[in-house]
């Protein structure tokens, strides 16, 4: 999965408006993103959100999806629990992220708001699975 993509679910998950407004300083073809890859959540005045450059927007992401990040000298480990109790993890290698600790952790939490988005729109999909996995 791509930046971009990861960025837009959990944007979802956390309720962050992206503004792909046309008007309201976004233009035509505005995407939702700056040139840099961060998501636009205001255009009028410049508002960014990013967690995968931005340690804030990650501690925050995290705080608000209710995550337990586990951090030790090689990997990184995100664990959630969805709401029928199943505790799921996502775990990020530090050398994936240049061995960067900061940026691993900061992609964990991200990936982890993706999935938790993914498994809310396998719940809410047709034919579902209840709980969102197989």
């Amino acid at each position: 999965m791509d930046d971009r993509t990861l960025l837009e679910l959990a944007a979802k998950a956390a309720g962050i408006h992206i503004d792909k407004s046309t008007t309201n300083g976004g233009g035509m073809g505005n995407t939702g993103f700056d040139l840099m890859g961060n998501v636009k959540t205001d255009c009028h005045n410049g508002t960014t959100w990013n967690p995968l450059t931005d340690d804030g927007d990650a501690l925050r992401l995290a705080v608000k999806l209710n995550m337990d990040v586990d951090i030790d000298r090689r990997d990184i480990t995100v664990l959630w629990a969805e709401d029928d109790g199943a505790v799921y993890e996502i775990k990020e290698r530090g050398e994936k992220s240049g061995g960067d600790p900061l940026a691993a952790t900061r992609r964990a939490i991200v990936r982890a708001a993706a999935e938790i988005e993914l498994s809310k729109s396998a719940v809410s999909a047709p034919g579902a699975v209840e709980g969102g996995r197989t």
